[in-house]
């Protein structure tokens, strides 16, 4: 690939506001990422000092009202969109998910597509484990940074 495919890249990249570009092809790998690194914000966020919170004891429950039951919460890492596009869960309408909840993974397994700019690319897990929950809706847009699987 030389400069000037790079460079049209890149203005692809600006007309469809994309901010991540990620192209993997035999013996080459490209990734382009523009506008401010999310990963140094989110350790200069969590390195800044939580505002104190007043703490404010809960209603008790009115006599006879049913106990609501607690939220569950998702447990495992969350696997994020590496870029924006279109999420898909299976390679095509008429074929098997990638993967369900419950699923063993390994490192490297496909577990969706992202389609951006009518390219199909392949999410691969990056650590092995087993799908706690599948967040992203198949056949909606995802953008970078937004959890689409968890895996413990």
């Amino acid at each position: 690939m030389d400069l000037k495919e790079i460079r049209k890249i890149v203005e692809l990249m600006n007309e469809a506001g994309l901010t991540v570009f990620d192209m993997s092809k035999e013996g080459f790998h490209l990734k382009l990422r523009k506008g401010p690194d999310l990963d140094a914000l989110r350790g200069a966020m969590a390195a800044m000092p939580q505002a104190p919170v007043a703490y404010q004891p809960a209603a008790a429950p009115a006599a006879g009202a049913p106990a609501t039951a607690a939220t569950p919460v998702a447990d495992g890492e969350a696997i994020t969109s590496p870029m924006v596009g279109t999420f898909y869960r299976k390679p095509s309408p008429d074929a098997p998910n990638f993967v369900s909840v419950g699923d063993v993974v390994s490192e490297g397994q496909v577990l969706c597509i992202i389609e951006a700019m009518k390219v199909m690319n392949e999410i691969k897990a990056e650590k092995s484990g087993t799908i706690s929950a599948i967040i992203a809706e198949d056949g909606n847009p995802v953008q970078f940074g937004d959890t689409l699987f968890r895996i413990k």
